[in-house]
């Protein structure tokens, strides 16, 4: 059994994906585990072939499902690895990872994994969606869950982390296929967001990464965030679609590029600008 390091999966009916994922990671011999919430499908029966660990846990958001796994699973590693299920690892990601040792890296809390994101079969190579790094690698009882975020799930270590460019993980959610799954996904995500910023604006929810330009990608991402919540609610959609379209060179992506950064940079987030205008009504309301 690998000493180095866990993988931690989550899971809710992922039949469709969670057999490329296991498959990707076989011989790497690390102990896994897969928390679920709910599945009614074969996810289980799949888990369970592959000699998983599973355990359940009711689903609230992301970054909650997170938080519990990390806190909660009897992970013996000094290393975690944590992945979604439509998430699959590359060879190059395996290499690295089949040559990795803890005692190589004794002030290292964390690793970013480049990710190649598609969409309808199409990498979306531009539109500010390639590189795109994940901290996916902590080290146990050290990386913990940013709970202060609603819908965005990102891990978070307080030490020195590293960035290994070449080693990608491919995610590629088959399900989003049908635009009406991705729709309904997102509308549902939406509200998470809305909430999240109105609270934000109220100081009832801060930023636990400190904002940092230079910083590491998820510092950046602060950063770009914190100047978002900023900007005027219906103007910052079209902003952004233009800045990732024509800035990023969204549109070198094609059609289905194209199809992606429309709905991800502007239609999602004009839904989230409606609902936050709806929710601060009701509360003036009440």
């Amino acid at each position: 059994m690998n000493s180095e390091f866990s993988f931690i999966i989550l899971t809710f009916n992922e039949e469709m994906h969670l057999p490329r994922l296991l498959h990707s990671i076989a011989g790497l011999n690390a102990e896994t585990f897969v928390v679920d919430s709910g599945s009614t499908d074969s996810t289980l029966d799949i888990a369970a072939e592959h000699s998983a660990t599973v355990v359940y846990n009711q689903f609230i958001n992301h970054p909650k499902q997170w938080d519990f796994a990390l806190k909660n699973l009897p992970v013996k590693t000094p290393w975690v690895i944590c992945l979604d299920a439509d998430q699959i690892v590359t060879p190059e990601l395996y290499k690295l990872l089949e040559n990795f040792r803890d005692t190589d890296h004794q002030y290292i809390d964390g690793f970013y994994f480049n990710r190649k994101n598609y969409f309808k079969g199409k990498w979306l190579r531009f539109g500010g969606y390639y590189p795109f790094y994940l901290l996916k690698m902590v080290r146990y009882g050290v990386g913990y869950s940013d709970t202060n975020e609603n819908m965005d799930h990102r891990l978070v270590v307080p030490g020195r982390t590293e960035i290994w460019k070449n080693g990608h993980l491919i995610e590629e959610n088959l399900k989003e296929n049908s635009v009406r799954f991705w729709i309904d996904k997102h509308n549902k995500y939406s509200d998470l967001v809305a909430i999240e910023e109105v609270e934000r604006m109220q100081n009832i929810r801060s930023q636990t990464i400190q904002p940092r330009f230079w910083g590491s990608p998820d510092e950046r991402t602060a950063w770009f965030k914190y100047r978002w919540w900023k900007m005027p609610r219906y103007v910052r959609p079209m902003l952004y679609f233009i800045y990732r379209v024509i800035f990023k060179l969204g549109i070198l992506d094609g059609r289905r590029g194209m199809i992606f950064h429309f709905l991800q940079a502007y239609w999602f987030r004009l839904i989230v600008d409606i609902k936050i205008d709806e929710l601060l009504k009701k509360q003036k309301d009440e």
